[in-house]
């Protein structure tokens, strides 16, 4: 790396591989890369100086002055062995590192706080990040999902100090090895990776011995740590915990109890218990890193959350509209009872797209049980991502077993006619796959409906 000049991205158009992307880029080095689809983040990248292909073809990169010997390539699990590209750059002998190997080499020097966990890594490693940025012990921070606050999922900070959303798919949170970490969850999940629950169990072991400080760990996770380092629970009755007061003008209030102080009246913008599970854990890991403890009560009422993570994207006189990145039953569940939360009595109608034919497959029935909280169902087809079809596996099976007294299937084209008929009051686009095409339709189609009732 010390030769290093330029970096190529395979993948650059990933959630992680951006974030690192754009650390090279603010760092001074020549940044370039290929992604198949071209999106916002894609394009935000090339107005940031990167250069981007969109096409698997070795033409499209000859302009470029990338060398072995001065080129360091990296490489996420969604670009295939068979891509031309991949396959170019390991004929001419460029080294080739895994995103998680160089998220582990950037971090390895520096005091990391790592978050990891079926569920809520990423607002609760965001928030973390906000937190040490507002409280005066500012983080380099490498995000999964876009923090609203900077629109961005790349922080500069001490390059001494470090946060990283630690991802458990492809077991590659196992080349970090943070100083301080929690683990939010580790219910199954990627079982298309791991094939047995019992083998994410392990997972999470082998990654929660790498710990080397204080690992920090959800109420009802159970694992065991390294000699000498500190083992911390969180939650309603763990050694951080939390106490919610109240619901105010749509924001939660609760007070935050740790082993070295209280903070009370705290006031939060994302409800539901899981997201104070999530605000407890990065209280108590920004305290573990240093921050201002009286800072601390306004930078967590100054976070304004993570793109399509319980993103309010509308709220009108009569109907309100939410989008969720939720794709797991767990996950689901969380949503409706925050949803609830904020809006007592009033009728949910949620517009969901499964992700991966191995995930319905997998989880069908917590789908169905998760899934009929709602008062009203549109389901779309199984959004494919890496996977062929498996027979027998599609959303008309799965909307079966779902017992919402009004359920239907709907195709992209057909979501906004659905909800035009409902008489539903809140709305909700939940999933992973490519739902968020719907956001601006949606919204659109209800701020044309406030105003000719206005």
């Amino acid at each position: 790396m010390k030769k290093t000049s330029h970096y190529f991205f395979l993948g650059i158009g990933g959630i992680g591989m951006s974030a690192l992307a754009r650390y090279f880029n603010r760092s001074g080095f020549q940044v370039a890369g290929y992604d198949k689809t071209k999106t916002d983040l894609t394009l935000q990248l090339e107005a940031e100086g990167m250069s981007i292909t969109y096409l698997d073809e070795v033409n499209t990169i000859n302009h470029l002055p990338l060398y072995p010997e001065t080129t360091l390539v990296v490489a996420t699990p969604a670009v295939p062995a068979n891509s031309q590209l991949r396959q170019y750059f390991q004929s001419e002998g460029f080294t080739i590192l895994k995103r998680a190997e160089m998220l582990g080499r950037l971090t390895a020097e520096g005091t990391l706080a790592a978050v990891a966990g079926t569920h809520g890594k990423t607002t609760t490693s965001c928030l973390l990040a906000h937190l040490l940025h507002e409280s005066q012990a500012p983080a380099t921070a490498f995000l999964g999902g876009i923090a609203t606050n900077y629109q961005d999922n790349y922080l500069e900070g001490d390059l001494n100090r470090f946060v990283a959303e630690a991802d458990e798919f492809d077991r590659s949170f196992l080349q970090l090895n943070p100083e301080f970490a929690a683990i939010t969850s580790t219910d199954a999940d990627h079982l298309d990776i791991y094939g047995h629950a019992a083998t994410v169990d392990e997972a999470f072991q082998a990654f929660a011995l790498q710990v080397t400080n204080t690992l920090l760990l959800a109420e009802g996770v159970s694992l065991k740590s390294k000699p000498g380092v500190r083992v911390l629970t969180y939650g309603k009755n763990g050694d951080y915990r939390y106490a919610i007061k109240g619901v105010e003008n749509g924001r939660i209030l609760f007070d935050f109890f740790s082993p070295e102080l209280t903070l009370t009246g705290l006031n939060f913008a994302l409800p539901g218990n899981h997201n104070l599970m999530n605000a407890t854990a990065a209280l108590a890991l920004a305290l573990l890193m240093g921050a201002h403890p009286a800072l601390l009560p306004t930078a967590i009422a100054s976070f304004k959350g993570v793109k399509r993570r319980f993103e309010r994207q509308f709220e009108g006189i009569d109907i309100a509209y939410i989008d969720d990145y939720a794709h797991h039953p767990t996950e689901i569940k969380a949503l409706e009872q925050a949803v609830r939360q904020l809006y007592p009595g009033k009728k949910l109608t949620a517009v969901f797209q499964p992700h991966l034919f191995s995930r319905t497959r997998d989880f069908a029935s917590g789908f169905a049980e998760s899934l009929s909280l709602f008062d009203e169902l549109i389901l779309m087809p199984i959004y494919p991502a890496r996977e062929t079809p498996i027979p027998g596996i599609t959303s008309e099976w799965l909307l079966q077993a779902c017992t919402n007294v009004r359920k239907t299937m709907a195709t992209h084209e057909q979501v906004l006619d659905c909800l035009k008929s409902s008489e539903t009051e809140i709305v909700l686009t939940v999933g992973a796959g490519d739902i968020d095409l719907l956001i601006t339709p949606i919204r659109n189609w209800m701020s044309e409906r406030e105003r000719r009732m206005a």
